[in-house]
């Protein structure tokens, strides 16, 4: 089976091409480091059987980054390469095409974005390009699909280019300015509407103030819409259908006993306890699919929304400066808004950082003071009930613990923290298909890592309670709970249960009878010390051993001191 490498550079529509040729899952984003890590697929033409890789996009053959040389690597593995251009930066473009064609493998050109180049008055002819490049040349709009099926049937005539040799540096760019001048004509134009958003979005001074309102619209909307689904969808569904009948149902061969009780705990027809029953079939599947499964889905679908707009991006430029003074730079926004849905996926994405130091202080500060989806809809649902100034509270002070430990790996950590270097893509509309499918590739991935821990964490809670372990345990506990944080003996089990799932250790504060002053301390604690066993097992593969250890034994430091600032200050309050 020939092997067809997908190249080009960061944010030409790589992705997106490649799910169109292979028909798979990808996941396709307006933002770098989608593709850090290579993406495989099979496709079929002509009755011929093609593995397809989608190659991390690169500037340059010349290795200066992890990206680049795993790409050097991929060329020369390939029997194929399609080279993905976009046309509307095509002078940029073609100094990695020269190098591929230098390489004297078998290649194809997409020149992605057509239809883009002719809204901004960029014309190309296609025919002289492709004469002088020596390949086929072919236009593409992966996101409509213009063009992939002609791209497709061209993959069994590839051709090595005859035109173009290996050149040094000075030599490509003097080509690349020669070739610019006969195929390229741009015409003049006046700004349109769409251009003059982008400009407002990227300076400081507009930006800024966009940034939070877009921010603050994207969560009120996530809280409104989420809480519209369980009020009026989830509830009336299991507490008036789904309730009565499995309590029937169980009832019907273990009305009593460890069974009954291991599978909807205490609960009756009479009184019906979804979240503090503690049973594998009533908690176990009212957490994470009536209390945190709404949210989730309108996350990821404003997350997608804003991904595919291309607000991403000018979101990093904004964050930049600030970022840079922790340690980071603008893309370590990535995986903050990421960890925000879930931290599995943004410890994933920490990739996109490009040194070991960057990755260690993104990795950390998202597993210390980033509280994923499932977690913030405990805390809306728990907190919320007792006045928005609490949910504020936490997310205020998760927000100073991000900035102060920031500032303090900067300095300890050695290293190397690289400038961004980041293009901002155009605003585009967004297609609703492809919004629609990645937010269902994501709920689909969050529902398959999720409710397995759910029920686990459910079951070893039940068992503790049953056995009488989380009597000792709370003896054992007690002085640090008490004394230092100010929380009853029994908070004890939700920092157990924090290390399996964190959002049923928030739920399971609630039938403790809290103060609000009790819940929020509890809810920071929570936030910022272990991450959940998926989240830690995904970090020790990403950081290794070592410096997940280090890791952890800040977030430890870090949960007691601000775990005894907050039950002091307030206490005063």
């Amino acid at each position: 089976m020939k092997r067809i490498s997908l190249m080009g550079c960061p944010n030409v529509g790589k992705s997106v091409v490649f799910s169109r040729l292979t028909g798979v899952n990808v996941i396709s984003s307006n933002y770098p480091g989608t593709t850090v890590d290579f993406t495989k697929g099979n496709t079929c033409i002509r009755g011929e059987k093609f593995e397809l890789i989608d190659v991390p996009g690169t500037y340059s053959l010349e290795p200066t980054s992890k990206a680049e040389e795993v790409a050097q690597s991929m060329l020369q593995e390939a029997d194929v390469v399609i080279n993905v251009a976009d046309a509307t930066h095509l002078e940029r473009n073609l100094y990695l095409t020269l190098e591929i064609l230098g390489s004297k493998k078998p290649t194809i050109v997409a020149l992605n974005l057509w239809d883009e180049s002719k809204h901004i008055g960029v014309d190309i002819d296609v025919a002289k390009l492709e004469k002088l490049l020596g390949v086929t040349i072919v236009p593409t709009c992966a996101i409509s699909g213009e063009g992939i099926k002609e791209l497709a049937s061209e993959l069994c005539v590839a051709r090595v280019s005859k035109t173009i040799e290996p050149m040094s540096e000075d030599e490509r760019w003097a080509k690349v300015g020669e070739i610019i001048g006969k195929v390229q004509v741009v015409h003049h134009r006046h700004h349109t509407i769409r251009e003059r958003i982008a400009d407002i979005t990227v300076k400081p001074i507009t930006g800024i103030p966009i940034a939070i309102i877009v921010i603050l619209l994207m969560f009120i909307s996530i809280i409104g819409i989420g809480n519209w689904i369980i009020e009026h969808l989830m509830d009336p569904l299991f507490y008036n259908y789904y309730g009565p009948w499995i309590i029937d149902v169980v009832n019907s061969f273990a009305p009593e006993g460890l069974l009954h009780d291991i599978l909807i705990g205490q609960s009756t027809g009479e009184s019906l306890d979804f979240t503090q029953s503690f049973g594998l079939l009533t908690t176990g599947l009212y957490v994470p699919f009536a209390m945190v499964l709404p949210f989730v889905i309108t996350f990821y679908f404003m997350l997608s929304l804003l991904e595919d707009t291309g607000y991403l991006p000018r979101l990093a430029v904004l964050v930049d400066t600030g970022l840079h003074k922790l340690g980071l730079h603008g893309s370590a926004i990535v995986p903050t808004i990421l960890g925000f849905g879930c931290n599995v996926p943004g410890a994933l994405a920490t990739r996109v950082m490009e040194t070991k130091k960057q990755q260690f202080i993104a990795a950390t500060l998202m597993a210390i003071a980033v509280p994923c989806m499932a977690q913030s809809a405990m805390i809306f649902g728990i907190l919320g009930r007792e006045g928005l100034k609490w949910v504020l509270i936490v997310y205020v002070t998760l927000f100073v613990v991000y900035v102060l430990i920031g500032l303090l790996l900067k300095k300890l950590v050695k290293g190397e923290s690289p400038e961004l270097l980041l293009e901002v893509p155009p605003y585009r509309k967004p297609d609703c298909r492809t919004l629609l499918k990645k937010t269902w590739t994501k709920v689909y991935g969050f529902l398959a890592e999720a409710v397995p821990f759910v029920l686990l964490g459910v079951l070893v809670v039940n068992l503790l309670y049953i056995s009488g372990l989380i009597d000792v345990l709370s003896a054992v506990f007690a002085p640090i709970l008490t004394t230092l944080f100010g929380l009853p003996e029994g908070a004890i089990v939700a920092l157990i249960m924090g290390f399996l799932r964190k959002d049923i250790a928030i739920g399971i504060l609630l039938p403790l009878g809290m103060t609000p002053q009790q819940l929020t301390i509890s809810c920071v604690i929570l936030c910022t010390y272990f991450p959940c066993v998926a989240t830690f097992v995904v970090l020790i593969r990403e950081l290794g051993v070592m410096a997940m250890l280090k890791a952890t034994g800040l977030m430890i430091v870090v949960t007691v001191a601000v775990g005894v600032a907050l039950n002091l200050i307030l206490n005063v309050i």
